[in-house]
């Protein structure tokens, strides 16, 4: 079974602050009993004359006083409670979120496949959102609640046993309403989070789909996926709300059924002589007070099992096994081979399922290996795993005669850098996101960089130049001014191994020049790996592979694979021909 702080998925420290917590609020919570005692006093000697005795206004301003000083308690106390509660666990949410993204980053690419974008957002900001909201607001409150009634439970008993029964007498019953009805509150718990996920996914496959929505026409009832989706979020909002509010209200009745109770007592004691009169009166007006703290406690409760839901989310997510290995064995050599490598995405090595079928190839270090075939062949699943974006299935993919699959993915990548068709830019300067391939470069490096990426000449021409912010993924600027600031990147980091996906596929002529320029300094003296699907771009490589339906098909250089007349030579001329096209 789980403790409090598996549950809530705490550190040492948030743990530890937790504690204080619940001690600072139990402290509050008693404190406020102080102007609750003294305003009782204050009542029992303005009712004085009434028992034929006099008001003694030397007590009245001692209790004056002491008001004074009680009401500095509260505040003193109020302000710790602040501190200890909302603040550490604003804290903690902090420390939780950058755990998580710590974890995810160490993840397989296997579990992104799985997993929606707007299912893992979520887990980051709403999940500990909620995480937060238990810690400030409600586990410390709870329990200090509990704690508080306990101890004034104590107090009136030890004033009158027949009359604290009687006020806690419903409690119990009540908190079976709520604890019996925790499977149903939970069900629809479930339903709700789920709904918000649904309906999350749509509004980001709205947003992404936006220009396809606006070109096709599909308004109104055309996409109606975002809009049911939004309705069943409200659905089942209201049937949460509804059945939690049901058990909630119900439970309420059921506590404060006992003021009657105690009221009824209270005047049967009174008529058999058994209690004063001013002694009852307090008693009604303590009893007037202590039922706070217990409809807060049967309104927190059906929170706390609805927040039990993300935390559940988020322990099965921290929980999910990460990639690791070796961070010490160096790397000497830069030659990769596979030895019978077989893969599927799926991890099932069934036929229809295998992407990359019993592959043994050996790429040479400091030369330039392109990877070539139809779509589908495995081109790009080879390269990722390389760079082990994915673990094989079966064999064994080695880098310099080191099995990479025992060293640490992040360690690895160390050793590569990488040039992809798709270009992922951060909405920050040029110069920052030229800098993420070497966090230590220097300016002067950076602008190097830049300059042999063919970068310098068009990031002048920016409004502010290096700190021009690029906007989300790059959309202020061109796909092959990306595509430059990619290969910056890459040259800063100047790693061994270049793995070059696609690189001038979707480029004019003029950007294509471009950044083949860039590219040959990129790959001066690497272990090169290139994939394309324009042969003209590879005839010049050390070596070159062919790929079909998961298989190596041919090997060899340009011109040998010509005079074989095998695949390659047959993509070779109808890529030829393709070249004298025109409309």
């Amino acid at each position: 079974m789980l403790n409090l702080r598996e549950r809530l998925m705490l550190t040492h420290k948030g743990h530890s602050d937790l504690k204080k917590a619940i001690i600072a609020c139990t402290i509050t919570n008693l404190s406020l009993m102080l102007p609750f005692g003294i305003t009782i006093q204050i009542f029992v000697e303005l009712l004085k004359p009434f028992m034929g005795e006099t008001i003694s206004w030397t007590k009245m301003w001692i209790f004056f006083g002491l008001g004074i000083i009680a009401a500095v308690l509260v505040f003193l106390a109020s302000k710790n409670d602040y501190k200890k509660t909302y603040i550490a666990s604003y804290m903690e949410s902090e420390a939780n979120r950058t755990r998580i993204a710590e974890h995810i980053r160490k993840l397989p690419m296997s579990f992104f496949n799985a997993k929606d974008v707007s299912e893992l957002t979520t887990n980051i900001m709403g999940d500990c959102s909620t995480s937060e909201h238990v810690l400030s607001h409600i586990i410390p409150q709870l329990l200090a609640n509990a704690i508080s009634i306990t101890v004034i439970c104590l107090g009136l008993a030890a004033f009158d046993w027949r009359l604290a029964l009687t006020v806690f007498s419903t409690v119990p019953i009540a908190l079976l309403i709520i604890v019996l009805s925790k499977k149903i509150q939970n069900r629809l718990s479930e339903k709700h989070v789920e709904a918000k996920l649904k309906a999350s996914d749509q509004v980001q496959e709205y947003l992404e789909g936006i220009k396809v929505i606006k070109s096709c026409g599909l308004d109104g009832s055309k996409f109606s996926a975002l809009d049911n989706a939004l309705r069943y979020m409200k659905q089942m909002a209201i049937k949460l709300e509804f059945g939690t509010g049901v058990f909630v209200a119900g439970a309420q009745i059921v506590v404060q059924a006992g003021v009657g109770l105690t009221v009824f007592a209270g005047t049967y004691l009174l008529t058999g002589g058994k209690i004063e009169l001013i002694p009852l009166l307090m008693f009604f007006l303590i009893v007037v007070r202590i039922y706070g703290p217990i409809l807060t406690e049967l309104t927190l409760l059906p929170e706390l099992f609805y927040m039990q839901t993300s935390t559940r989310r988020m322990r099965r997510l921290i929980s999910t096994p990460i990639m690791e290995g070796d961070t010490e064995k160096e790397i000497k050599n830069y030659n990769i081979e596979f030895e019978n490598v077989s893969f599927s995405y799926t991890g099932n090595l069934a036929p229809e399922e295998t992407v990359i079928k019993d592959v043994s190839i050996s790429i040479p270090a400091n030369g330039i290996t392109a990877l070539v075939g139809p779509s589908g062949s495995g081109k790009s699943t080879l390269s990722k795993l390389i760079a082990r974006f994915w673990d094989v299935n079966k064999g064994v993919v080695k880098i310099g005669g080191i099995d990479i699959k025992i060293l640490d993915p992040e360690y690895l990548m160390d050793y590569m850098s990488f040039v992809f068709q798709d270009v992922v830019l951060f909405n920050d300067t040029i110069y920052n996101n030229i800098r993420i391939g070497n966090m230590d470069a220097t300016e002067e490096q950076i602008m190097e960089a830049a300059k042999a990426a063919c970068c310098h000449e068009f990031v002048n021409n920016l409004p502010d130049g290096y700190h021009t912010k690029l906007g989300e993924n790059g959309s202020t600027i061109s796909g092959g001014e990306r595509q430059r600031i990619s290969i910056a990147r890459a040259l800063l980091k100047n790693a061994p191994i270049v793995l070059l996906d696609e690189a001038t596929a979707s480029l004019d002529p003029e950007n294509e020049v471009l950044i083949q320029q860039a590219i040959s300094k990129l790959i001066e003296g690497k272990t090169v790996i290139v994939i394309a699907h324009r042969l003209r771009t590879v005839v010049s490589a050390d070596k070159i592979i062919i790929l079909d339906k998961g298989r190596v098909l041919e090997e060899g250089t340009h011109d040998e694979l010509l005079r074989e007349k095998g695949l390659y030579e047959r993509l070779y001329s109808i890529q030829n021909e393709n070249l004298g096209w025109s409309i």
